[in-house]
């Protein structure tokens, strides 16, 4: 699969920020709330959200639809 990259800098800090706080927040309800599926959910995502960071690469871009950052 060819990950060109698709996303500027801003975009970038943008996903790494939005990642590790999903991440967090996932970690936070499976081991202090006992929410297990929302937050194995809101884990997967926030890893999603660092992969497309450290790559560059957006899915939602890759589909053709803008994004402002």
């Amino acid at each position: 699969m060819n990950w060109q990259c698709n996303i500027d800098r801003r975009g970038r800090v943008f996903r790494g920020i939005l990642g590790a706080i999903t991440l967090g927040a996932g970690i936070y309800l499976i081991l202090r709330t006992g929410h297990d599926f929302w937050g194995s959910g809101a884990c997967a995502i926030g890893v999603f959200a660092l992969f497309e960071a450290i790559k560059g690469w957006c899915a939602i871009r890759a589909m053709g639809i803008k994004t402002p950052y």
